[in-house]
């Protein structure tokens, strides 16, 4: 099957600031030391890939006691132009919500909503054509969901997570074709009534094993052709240029020491309708 890409937008953050100093999910450790010059070479490689493959890459200024702002996906959810905001569930990074939505306002973006409830951007949500997936279970709240289904105005489908090891969305599901609703994800990471969901909504879905998915697998970004994954993730690769796609391995194996890879380093914006530009 042949697949073509589509040219994207990103928001990026620069990991100049990144450590890790506490600990609010099982993948960060305090006591393993981070290598901020690698962490920053693997995010530059991740960014050039994204160059190189005709996307644009806008960037977040990084500031100093928010170690985390490299995740930039966790920041916003824009859909058709619209900006749902942050709120983050620990105070460790309830800062950087307010500097996403101030760099939405100063780039052109006028429908940019302040959350009533938590959510975790893209961590939480994820976009395909027909949907809009949400997580629940560790860091977003379900009264999330309707608040995102009355701002984007498309219909959300809320998901149990279970395994604390994917306490986001986008650790353990990625779009891979948003057009045709096709996905990839590890059932293991939700509940058996969101497994079936998933089984209905998505019926030709690729599965991740557990060991892909342990490798934050699942934490990737497709354009419709070139999926970009954690390079350890090698069970992935063959069923995915099965279906078309062309994986393309990075290695952030020092992100993956704050529980983020290539997904989490990258907030999609999503333009508006050419129609009501």
């Amino acid at each position: 099957m042949h697949r073509d890409a589509s040219p994207r937008r990103y928001l990026m953050c620069p990991p100049a600031h990144f450590r890790v100093t506490y600990s609010i999910n099982p993948w960060m450790d305090p006591a393993k030391p981070v290598d901020l010059r690698l962490a920053l070479t693997q995010w530059e490689d991740l960014r050039d890939r994204y160059l190189s493959l005709g996307h644009t890459v806008e960037l977040l200024e990084p500031q100093p006691g928010l170690p985390d702002m490299v995740f930039a996906a966790n920041g916003a959810t824009v859909v058709d132009g619209r900006v749902l905001g942050a709120r983050f569930a620990y105070p460790e990074r309830i800062a950087e919500a307010a500097l996403h939505r101030a760099w939405f306002l100063d780039h052109g973006f006028t429908d940019v909503k302040e959350p009533d409830h938590v959510n975790e951007g893209e961590g939480d949500f994820a976009v395909t054509a027909s949907y809009l997936l949400a997580g629940r279970g560790f860091r977003s709240s379900p009264l999330s969901h309707p608040e995102a289904q009355e701002f984007f105005g498309r219909p959300v489908i809320g998901l149990d997570l279970v395994d604390p090891r994917y306490y986001h969305l986008d650790t353990a599901l990625s779009v891979l074709d948003e057009a045709a609703d096709e996905v990839v994800y590890y059932p293991g990471a939700f509940s058996p009534g969101s497994q079936a969901v998933l089984r209905r909504l998505f019926p030709n879905a690729l599965l991740a094993g557990e060991q892909d998915a342990a490798a934050l697998g699942l934490n990737a970004v497709s354009d419709g052709r070139h999926v970009l994954l954690p390079q350890a993730a090698v069970g992935l690769f063959d069923p995915l240029r099965d279906r078309g796609y062309e994986p393309i391995g990075m290695d952030l194996s020092e992100l993956l020491k704050g529980g983020g890879s290539v997904k989490c380093c990258t907030q999609e914006l999503r333009p508006a309708p050419a129609a009501t530009r």
